[in-house]
């Protein structure tokens, strides 16, 4: 029987097919959803924060970027940053997770002042950080993460996580047993503390090396 594997995001087909070419049985379903908000920008500084993708799209939505492209980029996640670039922005600095992120800031560019475009549900690892070396912060939070859990009835062998927002949708509705649960960072992870310990890190904070770690787990007896 071909091992299984749920995706907690719907995957894009050549993602999938890769899982697939590896002669792995794939489920998918989304447990997050986002909606993107308004918000009013009467003041940004030279210096933006995106700590994912979402954040970089839910400020296009409202702002003609082309506006912002003089100013310098700070984001988690190289996936994130191509994004940035590829509407003209110049990425200053990119950091694997938000920590990273706000020990390259503090280090590098502690006099500077910065604007966080952020989402309803983030951790507080960044904006704290900044906050005990007195770094200055505006956030503006521009779209809202919406847990959409449903019962899986088919069983898995292991399970994609993509945020920790994703976890939190998933075991509103489902447990984890034996199940290895493979994570695109430390952060997802760290949402599976007390839950499981059968938990694999992408070497890279991306899709394609989640896929990479389930291709390449070896499940042992």
């Amino acid at each position: 029987m071909a091992y299984r594997v749920l995706s907690t995001k719907k995957l894009q087909p050549n993602q999938k097919l890769y899982l697939l070419n590896a002669g792995l049985a794939v489920v998918e379903a989304d447990f997050i959803g986002i909606a993107y908000k308004p918000f009013e920008l009467e003041y940004t500084t030279n210096n933006l924060i995106f700590t994912s993708a979402n954040g970089f799209k839910g400020f296009l939505k409202h702002v003609a970027g082309g506006l912002f492209t003089g100013n310098n980029v700070f984001c988690v996640g190289h996936k994130t940053k191509e994004l940035i670039e590829r509407h003209g922005f110049t990425v200053k600095a990119v950091a694997n997770d938000a920590e990273g992120l706000a020990e390259i800031i503090i280090r590098d560019y502690s006099l500077e002042s910065f604007t966080f475009f952020s989402g309803s549900i983030r951790r507080d690892s960044l904006p704290d950080a900044l906050a005990k070396a007195n770094i200055r912060l505006t956030e503006i939070q521009v779209y809202d993460t919406v847990l959409t859990p449903q019962k899986i009835n088919t069983p898995v062998d292991g399970i994609l996580f993509f945020s920790p927002s994703a976890v939190q949708s998933y075991v509103q509705e489902n447990s984890i047993t034996d199940e290895a649960c493979f994570c695109i960072g430390g952060t997802t992870a760290a949402a599976l503390k007390g839950i499981t310990d059968k938990v694999i890190i992408a070497h890279k904070p991306s899709i394609e090396n989640v896929i990479v770690q389930v291709r390449n787990y070896r499940p042992h007896p």
